[in-house]
């Protein structure tokens, strides 16, 4: 079985689980707990694992809010901003394109009297940034954009759209879920408010995320609504007993993002170029959906004409884990290939991770899949 659905999740870097394994059977303290050793040893590595998140970020510690992964952090934050500004104003603006777990929010809060736009993208998937600017009125009080689009891995300009809404006095939220770990980010060079993501992309465990909460003179972090009442953890806005095992391998994985990533994003980048460039010259019919230029590699979304992508899928399925799209669209169109005009069930979404760039013969194999498909 060769896994080729990393953007759904990666496997669990061999590191993160050595980490991981001694948080469950012998390092179990507490660290709400006080005094004793083992609850000092947890207070310590909680604070280690938040160091190591921000580091990646280039963020301060205190700015990182550990949850259970980017789903609850984008729901905690939009939901927060739109309670803490509801006397200010009830409009939203986000895009077509967005995670459900954004949009599905979006659309809850229109329930309840909140106005949301949604943006537009072009054929590549990238927003329509002068529609974004004449979107935002005196009634906006969060601008929420994803950094990288989880099915066809399109890198947004977040720099340029983060500018347009702090020029208009509104703050700006990024589900940065498929860029963290696979791009650079440093949030002094991009200064977003709010950003979210998980570990589970990353070759961390399940379970657990981060969202990273503006700096202090926002005036921000300590005045959002709690996500969980009931203890003083996670600064007293998410109560309830860390998950040491999940946090310390979170923390481990951001610390080997930190380390390795700009090595194996250039071995990621020539494994693309050769795929692409095979098949181009086998068949020119086969189309990358998305943008060529703009987008993080290693995650390759394929229109190959012919083919039926979940049949193709079902019948591959014993060599080759391949899917059709998001994980959280189930048996379900995709949406963001409608935004870009394509409404064929023709495409196939590649995600590789970084122990595949050891497989030396996978370029090959995987063209002589794609290649044969088309022929039958």
């Amino acid at each position: 079985m060769i896994y080729l659905d990393s953007a759904a999740t990666t496997p669990i870097d061999p590191e993160v689980l050595e980490t991981m394994i001694e948080y469950m059977k012998t390092q179990y303290g507490n660290p709400a707990s006080k005094y004793y050793p083992q609850a000092l040893e947890a207070q310590s590595a909680l604070s280690e694992a938040r160091k190591h998140v921000a580091t990646l970020l280039n963020v301060e510690p205190e700015n990182i809010l550990f949850t259970s992964g980017a789903s609850e952090s984008n729901n905690f934050i939009i939901k927060g901003i739109a309670e803490k500004y509801r006397n200010k104003g009830k409009h939203i603006i986000t895009s077509k394109i967005e995670h459900k777990s954004v949009l599905e929010t979006c659309k809850f809060l229109e329930t309840q009297g909140y106005e949301v736009t949604y943006l537009n993208v072009d054929s590549e998937g990238l927003f329509d940034l002068d529609q974004l600017e004449k979107s935002i009125r005196s009634d906006t009080v969060l601008v929420t954009l994803m950094w990288v689009n989880n099915e066809i891995g399109t890198i947004n300009d977040i720099n340029k759209a983060c500018s347009i809404t702090h020029a208009k006095g509104v703050l700006f939220h990024t589900d940065a879920t498929q860029a963290v770990g696979k791009m650079p980010i440093d949030l002094n060079n991009t200064p977003v408010d709010f950003l979210s993501f998980s570990s589970h992309k990353i070759y961390g465990p399940k379970g657990v995320g981060a969202a990273y909460l503006g700096p202090d003179e926002l005036g921000i972090r300590h005045k959002l609504p709690a996500l969980i009442h009931g203890g003083s953890q996670e600064f007293k806005m998410r109560g309830g007993t860390h998950a040491m095992h999940d946090i310390v391998g979170f923390g481990k994985a951001c610390e080997i993002a930190k380390r390795d990533m700009l090595i194996y994003i250039e071995e990621m980048k020539k494994f693309e170029v050769e795929l692409l460039d095979k098949l181009h010259y086998a068949n020119p019919k086969i189309k990358l959906n998305g943008s060529k230029s703009k987008k993080i590699p290693g995650l390759i979304n394929l229109s190959i004409p012919g083919i039926n992508n979940e049949l193709f899928c079902k019948q591959n399925s014993t060599d080759f884990a391949i899917s059709t799209g998001s994980a959280c669209s189930i048996n379900e169109k995709s949406y963001v290939l409608e935004e870009l005009n394509n409404y064929e069930a023709n495409y196939i979404r590649i995600s590789i991770n970084k122990f595949l760039l050891k497989h030396e013969c996978l370029v090959d194999e995987l063209y002589q899949l794609l290649i044969s498909s088309y022929n039958n």
